[in-house]
């Protein structure tokens, strides 16, 4: 997962001491946005045969045509359309903030009609009735469930900037933590708060898109805070918090869903279990709203507000009443920025931005995240087994991930990168023969392991460090567009995964083998994209960077 680094407050508390004690109450305020970042998306990862043993497993019981499998699948059909013109229009949006409305615009209308067309032989096609078929569709299902946060990460991350500018850092982080609490006791019992008309199944995927439009937020809007309310000498290190956080409430959860699920046998564990795992993120979200009461707004927005005497009054509890005035003046001076079209410095800075934000995902890393636990199952451990096993995955996450933090400054990014890539496609490769030979073991365990640590220590943190560089000031907001592709991409490979684990056809011809080679060539052309296209950020001002796109 990523830290979203926006810049915004670069200049926010100038080069005061700080109280450091009020500092850090700030910030680990702010950072349980960030754990409930991870701990949101990667509850799913304990919960995800339960899900499936509950919900989608029932429709390939031919007995249940009628009475389960037609209505989800017919269900299922609208939901998705409605959820894929979402998408398409916050990805037009970016199109015409791009492009400008003059070219935008048709680029946009042609893609609505496009969908428009699809959407309409999609939603008219007969419903299967050949039992592969089903199952083929059952497996769409199945990653349209599993996933469907990560629709509202999307949404979220989409309006993060404008719920930031228009009502606050801190009111933004305050619907975030909403949404957290919603989501949880939502998807705990879908059934009794179904208030959308549609059936239980897609209540729960409502309640999981309302938690990801928290995330989405979350992802935003959290860095955000931390970075305009530090002083300028420890904010690198502040901000790192978060992507510490995230990382680290990936690894609580993970820890929670193991305890949960020895609490009960199989049976248990499909019909109650997995809902009080959902409903274990009522705990940290409560927390957060109720400390989100004793922070300040940060002093940059409530001078973009013109409430300089509130914004003064948070500098001098930060960092003392000599040097608040200075500060706000300074805050001041930044407010009036210039921003200029997105294309000012051509179109290769926009292509990188997005090919690492693809990339980031397409190597295959949040299906590690996400579905660790089939993996292992399929490996031939048991439930417990395999939750514990994430675990460790968990652990190796957060160990590599802080690594790459105090490393990143010492040998450069592209180096990290280019390393991480080919121990990715190496590991990868390795995973995929090892189903494919039917070897699975320890050595298996060992390649999972060996491909988490290679992306924690490179593609995790290091990607978010250099979108944060490469984006000249003057077109900050492009950085949105990489954002909402990130989002959008991590959606399609969480989405298809069953879709290639499970098909029929291939489990038969790879034994479940397939995917990790395909997530093994994506690390080689991340690889060659990091050596070929992306200049080396390390040890350069932003000046200097702007400069390089200058010259192209």
């Amino acid at each position: 997962m990523a830290l979203i680094n926006t810049g915004a407050g670069a200049n926010a508390i100038g080069v005061q001491k700080g109280n450091k004690f009020y500092i850090v109450l700030l910030t680990l305020v702010a950072t349980l946005g960030g754990l409930l970042f991870g701990y949101d998306t990667a509850v799913v990862n304990g919960a995800e045969k339960s899900l499936v043993d509950f919900y989608i497993t029932p429709m390939l019981d031919p007995a249940n045509y009628n009475s389960i499998t037609a209505p989800i699948i017919h269900q299922y059909r609208t939901v998705f359309v409605v959820v894929l013109f979402i998408v398409v229009l916050i990805v037009c949006t970016l199109i015409v903030k791009l492009l400008t409305k003059k070219k935008g615009l048709p680029v946009s209308l042609i893609i609505i009609l496009a969908l428009i067309i699809w959407s309409y032989y999609f939603l008219t096609q007969a419903l299967p009735t050949v039992a592969a078929t089903i199952k083929d569709t059952a497996d769409s299902i199945k990653g349209f469930v599993i996933s469907s946060a990560l629709i509202g990460c999307i949404i979220g991350g989409a309006a993060a900037g404008m719920v930031s500018k228009g009502i606050g850092r801190k009111n933004g982080l305050f619907i975030a933590a909403i949404a957290f609490l919603l989501s949880a006791v939502g998807a705990w019992r879908p059934e009794w708060f179904n208030v959308f008309g549609v059936m239980d199944v897609y209540s729960f995927v409502i309640y999981r898109i309302l938690g990801g439009i928290g995330v989405g937020l979350a992802s935003m809007i959290s860095p955000m805070y931390i970075a305009e309310i530090a002083p300028a000498k420890i904010r690198g290190k502040l901000v790192s918090f978060n992507q510490f956080a995230i990382i680290f409430g990936m690894l609580v959860i993970y820890f929670v869903n193991y305890v949960i699920a020895g609490r009960g046998d199989a049976e248990w564990l499909r019909t109650e279990g997995w809902r009080w795992m959902f409903f274990s993120g009522v705990i940290p979200a409560f927390i957060f709203f109720v400390l989100l009461f004793i922070v300040p707004e940060t002093p940059r927005y409530l001078a973009m507000k013109g409430r300089n005497e509130e914004a003064l009054k948070v500098l001098e509890k930060i960092g003392g009443k000599e040097e608040a005035p200075i500060v706000l003046t300074s805050i001041q001076g930044t407010l009036h920025e210039t921003n200029r079209p997105w294309l000012s410095y051509g179109g290769l800075v926009i292509i990188i931005g997005l090919l690492l934000s693809v990339f980031q995902q397409f190597v295959g890393i949040n299906v590690v995240l996400y579905y660790a636990g089939n993996i292992f199952r399929n490996m031939g451990a048991s439930t417990d087994s395999s939750l514990l096993q994430t675990i460790i995955v968990g652990v190796v996450n957060l160990v590599f991930t802080v690594l790459a933090i105090f490393t990143v400054d010492k040998f450069g990014r592209k180096p990290l990168m280019i390393i991480g890539s080919i121990g990715m496609a190496v590991s990868m490769l390795a995973l995929g023969l090892s189903f494919y030979f039917n070897q699975q073991g320890i050595g298996a365990l060992i390649f999972m392991l060996i491909y988490t640590a290679a992306f924690a220590m490179s593609w995790g943190p290091v990607c978010w460090v250099l979108l944060a560089e490469i984006f000249p000031n003057s077109i900050r907001g492009a950085l949105s567009i990489a954002v909402a592709i990130q989002w959008i991409a991590n959606w399609v490979v969480s989405f298809t995964f069953p879709m290639m684990n499970d098909n029929v056809g291939l489990v038969e011809k790879f034994h479940h083998g397939f995917s990790y080679w395909i997530y093994a060539v994506m690390s080689v052309l991340s690889a060659i994209f990091i050596w070929k296209l992306v200049p080396e950020t390390k040890g350069k001002t932003l000046e200097e960077i702007e400069g390089f796109w200058k010259k192209k």
